[in-house]
């Protein structure tokens, strides 16, 4: 089920001529970031990703103009990644059709009290 969704997930993002789903996790996490940004060491272990594939995403994920480095006010010892509008655009394009599938793929196959176990669950192990 996990690979169909994915392909699917892939497919429907490329039609719309929207970057690969990996990007879409760099995106949120830096979105969700409440102060300045994130150091890449600091979002390593957010993704599933190793560290040498996290450096050509970040890499091409700023010359497409989605994140960029800047300067920590609260911090000034190096740099931090930080997303731009053109990144909140981009993931909320994405989220569209990424959320619109899961409901689809998963939602609609479960009662209201299933998806807030599972959601329950999922919160936990992420933890």
């Amino acid at each position: 089920m996990h690979k169909i969704f994915h392909e699917q997930v892939e497919a429907e993002l490329k039609a719309a001529n929207l970057p690969p789903l990996t990007w879409y996790d760099v995106l949120w996490e830096l979105e969700k970031t409440e102060h300045c940004g994130l150091r890449a060491y600091e979002l390593q272990p957010k993704l599933l990703l190793p560290q040498y594939g996290m450096s050509r995403i970040l890499t091409r994920m700023e010359a497409a103009g989605l994140i960029q480095k800047q300067e920590c006010p609260e911090d000034g010892r190096g740099q931090v990644l930080g997303i731009t509008e053109a990144g909140r655009t981009t993931r909320a394009k994405m989220w569209a059709i990424y959320g619109k599938l899961m409901h689809d793929m998963l939602g609609a196959k479960l009662s209201e009290e299933e998806t807030t176990t599972l959601a329950a669950l999922l919160n936990k192990l992420a933890k």
